[in-house]
């Protein structure tokens, strides 16, 4: 489980006038996993290794090698919209096993 502090949109509180986006942020899948992976990396690691490291993670979830559980939600698509505050959980779950060549029954 990875751990992962939201971001609040300062933009859209100032321009729609609305404390609503003060209190909860949505945010895109994959913009949760870049945040997710600089965690995991660490924020002294060079761009070029998240850049990989990103390409890689969104190429596993376009393939559905592995889902996405943000907050207890299971997300398959990148491009889902979640609205989260303050931070949220990312956990990661292989669909399919891959020790040994073998794939797991469900």
């Amino acid at each position: 489980m990875i751990r992962v502090c939201v971001p609040l949109d300062l933009h859209a509180v100032a321009t729609t006038g609305s404390a609503a986006f003060a209190l909860a942020t949505p945010l895109r899948v994959r913009d949760l996993l870049a945040l997710a992976v600089r965690e995991a990396i660490g924020a002294r690691a060079p761009y070029d290794k998240f850049e990989r490291s990103m390409v890689r993670t969104l190429a596993g979830l376009a393939a559905g090698d592995f889902i996405v559980d943000i907050d207890g939600r299971a997300f398959a698509d990148g491009n889902a919209v979640v609205m989260c505050e303050g931070s949220v959980s990312v956990r990661f779950f292989v669909k399919r096993g891959t020790r040994a060549g073998l794939e797991l029954q469900p």
